[in-house]
C-alpha cells in the first residue's frame, strides 16, 4: 500500500508540472519534492493523503492552532480562536481563491497549511503569507516540509507570484530551515515586534519567488 500511494504523488508530481508549464512558469517554481523519508512519514498509512481542507476538519485544525498560541512564539496570538471563528476565517480564504490543506492519517487530521493575503491593499494582490502547523506530537516527521511542498505548488498554479513567511522568534531554527529547503530566502528580521510569553520575539521574515515579476499583470 505504501508503495501504490507513492505512486500517487509521483502522478501528482506531473500534473503540478504539466501546470506549471500551462501557466508558463520555470520548473524552478515547483518546490523541492520531500525525500522519501519524509514521504514515508505522511504516506506511512494507506489512509494518508494531503488535500484540500473542508469545514468539518476545522475542529482539529483548531484544535492544532489552539496549542501553538497557548505554547509557541510562532503565532503571535495570546488567546486561542473558537471553533467557529476558525470556521470563518477558512471560509474567508476558500471564497477569495487562497489554498487551504490539511494533511490527513489514518482518519486524523495531524498538521494544516494555508496562504493568505500579505497585505490588504490591492497593489499586494499576487503577494500572500504562508502558515504552516503540525500536532506537537507530529513534530519533525516530516509533515510540515510535505504540506508546504503541496501548498507551494497550488499557488504556482495561480496567480500568486511571491510568498512570504513571517516565523516568530529568530532563535526558530526549524522553522528557518523548513523554509530554507524550499527555496526561500531571509530578506530580514524585525526586531522585538512581539511581546508574548512575558518577553519581546523578533519575526524572521522570508521570501520565495514563484514566477517571473517582470510580466505583466
Amino acid at each position: 500500500m505504501l508503495v501504490q500511494a507513492a505512486i500517487s504523488m509521483n502522478l501528482l508530481g506531473r500534473r503540478r508540472v504539466r501546470r506549471l508549464l500551462r501557466f508558463n512558469l520555470p520548473i524552478s517554481a515547483m518546490p523541492k519534492p520531500a525525500s522519501y523519508a519524509d514521504q514515508r512519514s505522511i504516506l506511512g498509512s494507506a489512509r494518508a493523503s494531503i488535500r484540500a481542507c473542508e469545514e468539518s476538519d476545522m475542529r482539529a485544525v483548531t484544535e492544532i492552532y489552539g496549542h501553538h498560541v497557548l505554547h509557541s512564539p510562532g503565532t503571535f496570538e495570546i488567546e486561542p480562536p473558537s471553533h467557529t471563528e476558525m470556521i470563518r476565517r477558512r471560509s474567508d480564504l476558500f471564497d477569495k481563491g487562497f489554498p487551504y490543506l490539511v494533511a490527513e492519517r489514518d482518519g486524523t487530521i495531524v498538521g494544516y497549511a494555508y496562504v493568505g493575503p500579505y497585505r490588504a491593499r490591492p497593489a499586494y494582490r499576487y503577494t500572500v503569507e504562508n502558515s504552516v502547523y503540525v500536532r506537537p506530537d507530529c513534530a519533525r516527521q516530516g509533515l510540515g516540509r510535505c504540506l508546504m511542498g503541496a501548498l507551494l505548488s497550488e499557488c504556482a498554479t495561480g496567480d500568486f507570484l511571491q510568498v512570504i513567511a513571517v516565523i516568530g522568534d529568530s532563535a526558530n531554527v526549524a522553522s528557518i530551515k523548513l523554509h530554507e529547503i524550499l527555496g526561500f530566502r531571509r530578506v530580514g528580521t524585525l526586531r522585538s515586534v512581539g511581546f508574548k510569553f512575558q518577553r519581546w520575539w523578533d519575526t524572521v521574515l522570508m521570501q520565495r519567488e514563484l514566477g517571473d515579476r517582470t510580466a505583466s499583470a
